[in-house]
């Protein structure tokens, strides 16, 4: 059953403010014509960029959002949502967190449903089941119609963000989703069905073509299935028995590069038995980390299963970048690359910056600084449970931190509270840089106001103008204000700006 649309009058209040835009959409279709070559040129040489969904320019219309990003943020680049089901991208503010002093005062949680908020064109989506993607949140609203020829109007440039982010009542998820150890349809989409990879560069293709935007960026934060079952991140819980996909599509896969399937079950049916007795404080009697190594040496199709997953993760990557640049050779491809690659060595060790950047123009680096000690201190808290068991998740904090080239950070009882340095931010944004060996730009996502525990770090401005001038510092190509502007507070915008224009004149 889908989530209701607000009622009709908070509709023609809050689409007041966008109504000129739309008409000025119309009356000047030419706006969307502008020469990219006429654009304003970045900060600096720089990309200065904001992720914000079609919720803000809702609330508090279009040419009024866009003058004030301008001015206070020095944004030059907006990231607008174009297409997700979910809310950390597109909605409000998510509830139990305070409002920021700006857009309306009150949560879409009952009324937020998600999809494409663009307009889709049929002939782009033929080879998929996924037809029916249209937002209703917005009524009839199209809001890269809406929020592109005022911004290119004030010289900014547009991209369509894009989120692999689904909802289970949406037509056609029940034919493409994964299926777990266990059997079950998971709410992911498999990645090898042929359906879901035309969905996605049909998308794609279909927003170059239709507007005319400078690229896209797409946001992917699934893991493989070795990382689920330890629950080795800090968003998730430790699901071994809900690990996927053993769909029809990804054993075709699996048995074309020659792996057993029923090996690679077996395998993550031994590594389900060994978290769950890890949980029930049942330690092996060699320990956590021998049982857990024993287990891969014993099951190498664990290891291949999950690197089957990062192939098929990277090569959509791939052919979204290849659809653009059929539309047109100079739209730019962006990836963002999620926050668990700044602290978790097993992913760092399957997902290179050398071969991301040889699949897009350009890479967002999370290095979300403030949101980034609770996030930190629950993937420790994560492993320590399981494989690492056996150390006392201090010395493992400490451990780990090494292996990751961090600096001083706090201890792990005071790591929510404090959050991480600007000296994190400095140093993955070097790593990346290394890493791409100039291939591609790197934008790192700057942490405004990302929603955290009530005792954990809130952005301040001063913990704004410290990340976005330590990126900077550290050689950025740009940077990506984030993770919405719908939770940002105007004062941390407006240090961020005023960091931006304090490196010109240094």
């Amino acid at each position: 059953m889908s989530t209701p649309q607000r009622p009709a009058l908070i509709a023609r209040r809050d689409f007041c403010a966008v109504s000129a835009g739309l008409a000025a959409a119309m009356a000047a279709p030419q706006a969307f014509a502008l020469p990219l070559a006429e654009l304003k040129a970045p900060a600096g040489g720089r990309s200065i960029g904001i992720q914000i969904g079609a919720v803000s320019f809702v609330d508090e219309g279009v040419d009024k959002v866009l003058d004030l990003l301008a001015d206070r943020g020095a944004v030059d680049t907006l990231y607008l949502t174009t297409f997700t089901y979910g809310r950390g991208l597109a909605g409000r503010q998510i509830p139990g967190h305070p409002f920021p002093d700006h857009g309306l005062q009150e949560s879409d949680e009952g009324t937020f449903h998600g999809g494409n908020y663009a307009t889709p064109h049929a002939e782009f989506y033929r080879d998929t089941s996924l037809k029916q993607t249209r937002a209703p949140d917005h009524g009839e609203l199209d809001i890269v119609t809406a929020v592109l020829p005022a911004a290119r109007a004030r010289g900014m440039r547009l991209f369509c963000s894009i989120e692999d982010v689904f909802r289970s009542d949406v037509a056609g998820v029940e034919l493409l989703s994964e299926v777990d150890l266990q059997g079950r349809r998971a709410g992911t989409l498999c990645l090898y069905h042929p359906e879901v990879r035309a969905f996605w560069t049909g998308l794609a293709t279909d927003l170059c073509t239709s507007y005319d935007i400078d690229g896209i960026l797409f946001f992917n934060e699934r893991n493989g299935p070795l990382l689920n079952a330890l629950g080795a991140s800090h968003a998730q819980s430790i699901a071994s028995s809900r690990v996927t996909c053993f769909c029809e599509h990804h054993r075709r896969a699996a048995r074309e590069q020659g792996l057993d399937v029923e090996r690679a079950r077996r395998g993550y049916t031994a590594l389900d038995k060994f978290v769950q007795a890890a949980l029930n404080d049942q330690r092996p009697t060699d320990g956590y980390f021998v049982e857990f190594w024993r287990l891969l040496a014993e099951w190498p199709e664990i290891i291949a299963w999950d690197r089957l997953f990062d192939a098929a993760k990277h090569q959509v990557l791939a052919e979204v970048k290849a659809a653009v640049k059929r539309v047109r050779p100079a739209l730019q491809v962006g990836f963002h690359i999620e926050h668990v690659n700044s602290f978790n060595p097993i992913f760092r060790a399957t997902r290179t910056y050398a071969d991301l950047a040889s699949k897009a123009d350009f890479l967002k680096v999370v290095v979300y600084n403030n949101c980034g000690g609770e996030r930190y201190a629950q993937f420790i808290r994560n492993i320590g449970s399981t494989v690492f068991r056996d150390v006392p998740k201090e010395e493992l904090l400490r451990f780990n931190s090494h292996l990751l080239n961090y600096g001083a950070e706090a201890q792990l009882d005071e790591l929510a509270k404090a959050g991480l340095s600007p000296d994190y931010v400095d140093r993955e944004t070097r790593r990346a840089l290394a890493g791409v060996k100039g291939k591609c730009q790197v934008l790192p996502g700057i942490d405004i106001g990302i929603p955290t525990g009530n005792e954990s770090r809130k952005a301040s401005p001063d913990d704004t103008h410290a990340a976005v001038a330590a990126a900077l510092r550290a050689g950025a190509d740009g940077l990506i204000l984030s993770r919405k502007y719908s939770e940002m507070n105007l004062a941390n915008l407006s240090a961020a700006g005023r960091a931006v224009r304090d490196s010109l004149v240094r």
